[in-house]
């Protein structure tokens, strides 16, 4: 069985409320090209703060119109989607994806669980992993840092029967950094290479989404259960990376043998 998915390879936001405009123009856009789901990088809506981007402080108001907004998106056109976000749980902000169902309908959260140590005085961690379902396809989402660094994210989700695991990041260029025109390239940082190994550890697709931005060290990504590149966005470029995905070799075997040692 085959199922296609889109990730958003877009520039990053101008505002908060253009993030929204561009997040209702991306799920029509996935939607009429046959996909079943569309994810967004992380933080996408209002924008990825982290690290000094002029992004407006969290208000709770704005998150409760922009989740609608891209929700009733969702459901006009009839497709699931990954969002990344943020979120306020008990006070504290999170990073967070909101799943949506195709028929509009929020299917729940998945927050960062592992938060990288530069975000450690803007968010709160996450506590808990699920899957979600969209037709046939079982998936999981990890966020950025906790994607790259802790294999036992992905391992978790693919145990639990996801087929792909989503990928929401977000990588900028930074000065005097390596600026790679091809995927994988060895000169590169590790990132793009533990997109291959969290597929081919796992059993199961891989599926990152960064925004497009000039030298971006990352770029959007799917990799197959053994651990090919089946697709990738031209690094630095703007649009949808759209995929198939053959649901039959995406069998979860490696992640289902791991044996505890402790």
């Amino acid at each position: 069985m085959t199922t296609r998915i889109a990730l958003a390879n877009l520039p990053f936001p101008s505002s908060p409320d253009d993030a929204v405009d561009r997040a209702e123009e991306a799920i029509a856009q996935a939607a009429s090209q046959g996909a079943a789901v569309v994810c967004f990088p992380e933080c996408y809506v209002p924008g990825y703060r982290a690290q000094g981007a002029p992004v407006p402080p969290a208000e709770p108001a704005f998150f409760a119109r922009a989740h609608a907004a891209v929700a009733a998106a969702a459901g006009r056109a009839r497709i699931a989607v990954v969002l990344g976000t943020e979120r306020f749980v008990d006070g504290a902000l999170r990073i967070t994806t909101l799943v949506v169902g195709p028929d509009g309908r929020p299917l729940g959260w998945q927050d960062k669980v592992q938060l990288d140590p530069s975000e450690d005085a803007l968010y709160a961690p996450g506590t808990e992993r699920r899957v979600f379902q969209a037709g046939p396809l079982t998936f999981g989402v990890v966020i950025c840092h906790e994607g790259w660094r802790y294999p036992e994210t992905v391992r978790w989700a693919a145990s639990h029967g996801a087929q792909v695991v989503f990928h929401p990041h977000f990588g900028a260029a930074e000065p005097g950094g390596f600026r790679p025109t091809s995927y994988g390239d060895p000169r590169n940082s590790f990132h793009e290479i533990a997109v291959l190994c969290r597929a081919a550890e796992n059993t199961c697709y891989f599926a990152t989404v960064n925004c497009a931005g000039e030298g971006s060290p990352t770029t959007s990504a799917v990799a197959r259960p053994d651990g090919t590149l089946l697709c990738h966005q031209p690094h630095g470029r703007a649009g949808l990376l759209l995929a198939d995905l053959d649901l039959d070799q995406a069998t979860g075997l490696l992640a289902r043998r791991l044996v505890s040692t402790t």
